[in-house]
């Protein structure tokens, strides 16, 4: 027996947001980042809303991009002393994830961060609050996930916290937020949707009710990515449709080894002054994957599938799987995405340097791999690596060399 589950409500389109009149609770919890969705009237929006709706409205403010368990256990703590009936995460990946957290927190004080990382081993939500979840930028797909990412910055690991529970009640998918992104996040946050779909595609937990979802998100990926990069605004309207796609497939057939790596890399390094952006890593890390898979048969003509729906053409699996690599680093190009860590610059951009010391990542690459392997992520990648090679695919991705094993 398998399940796919998604949330209740998909609310989507230019104006929806606007749903959250006809909410029916006493009180709401609005949880937000930085200051963006403030500065452009998407906050006040929604609490306006709520209100209307007859809510009592308290906001919980400044999540920061890569929330921390310190962050989480303080935002439950203001839903304890609150108590809302609705929980509603507006902004990017950061704090829709923070929310899904805390929400557990709030639900079950006595929880602690390491039960709720046990991997669908969640009790019952919903007992004291829904959950809404209304994004602004076209990647993370948090909305209508399983799944949260949280960073233990004492450890300088990102956990996936992985359950049915966290699925939000209601998604709100309104286009008008994502066209406030900026370029580097346009990038960023598309390179980790189509990586959502490529993984998702060739899990090992991909079924009849993902594929078509993860196919054509990579599809219109393909076809807006780099226009929505370039200012198009339709493209960007799109993006934001093809990365809910996305979300909606990982979410349900899982992923893989790209997101483990990227989620044990990405703070690793953060005592040298930056992190390795999450959608930035999985553009990197992807074509190396895609080459270590495709030597599993299954997957290599899944990835050929891939292609092929592509038009990327080929005579065989083996040049359809060369194109699909070639493709990808193509787009990292169009996009301005470094092709390794070691030409990873502290601002995200290609140099001839990056941050993150040879020295240091060799001195760091055996713990990486060992937590690589315990991620969530690894169990439903089709190809299952040893400690020594993913020592061996993290060297490729620091150097850009050859995967040849």
């Amino acid at each position: 027996m398998a399940r796919f589950t998604l949330p209740r409500d998909i609310y989507h389109g230019k104006g929806s947001m606007e749903v959250l009149k006809t909410f029916k609770g006493k009180k709401a919890m609005v949880c937000v980042g930085g200051g963006s969705m403030k500065k452009f009237g998407f906050l006040d929006k929604a609490v306006s809303y709520l209100q209307e709706a007859g809510m009592e409205v308290k906001l919980f403010e400044g999540i920061e991009p890569d929330p921390s368990v310190e962050t989480v256990m303080k935002g439950a703590q203001a839903m304890l002393d609150f108590g809302p009936d609705w929980i509603v995460a507006i902004g990017g990946g950061s704090p829709i994830d923070a929310a899904k957290a805390m929400w557990i927190k709030y639900e079950y004080p006595d929880c602690t961060f390491e039960d709720m990382c046990k991997v669908f081993g969640l009790p019952e939500l919903r007992k004291k609050a829904k959950f809404c979840a209304i994004s602004s930028t076209s990647g993370t797909a948090t909305e209508v996930t399983a799944f949260s990412i949280i960073t233990d910055y004492h450890k300088g690991i990102k956990y996936p916290i992985a359950d049915f529970e966290i699925t939000p009640d209601v998604a709100i998918v309104d286009p008008e937020l994502a066209e406030t992104m900026p370029k580097k996040l346009v990038a960023h946050t598309g390179m980790d949707a189509i990586t959502h779909a490529i993984e998702a595609y060739v899990s090992t937990a991909h079924c009849d009710y993902t594929d078509p979802l993860s196919i054509f998100a990579i599809k219109m990926i393909q076809s807006d990515l780099v226009g929505s990069y370039n200012g198009d605004m339709e493209k960007r309207d799109r993006m934001h449709n093809a990365q809910c796609l996305a979300g909606m497939s990982f979410s349900n057939a899982l992923l893989g080894i790209v997101h483990s790596m990227a989620h044990k890399t990405g703070a690793a390094f953060a005592d040298y002054g930056a992190h390795i952006i999450h959608g930035a890593a999985n553009a990197m890390y992807l074509p190396k994957v895609i080459a270590f898979n495709a030597k599993n048969p299954e997957a290599k003509k899944r990835y050929g599938e891939i292609a092929d729906y592509m038009a990327l053409g080929g005579k065989n699996d083996d040049e359809k799987v060369a194109l699909l690599i070639a493709c990808l680093r193509k787009m990292n190009d169009e996009l301005n995405i470094p092709h390794c860590i070691k030409n990873y610059g502290a601002d995200s951009y290609p140099c001839e340097q990056g941050f993150v010391p040879e020295k240091v990542f060799l001195e760091r690459l055996h713990d990486i791999a060992v937590n690589a392997i315990g991620d969530a992520c690894t169990g439903s990648n089709p190809r299952q690596p040893s400690v020594e090679e993913m020592e061996k695919l993290l060297k490729c991705c620091y150097y850009d060399t050859e995967v040849d094993f």
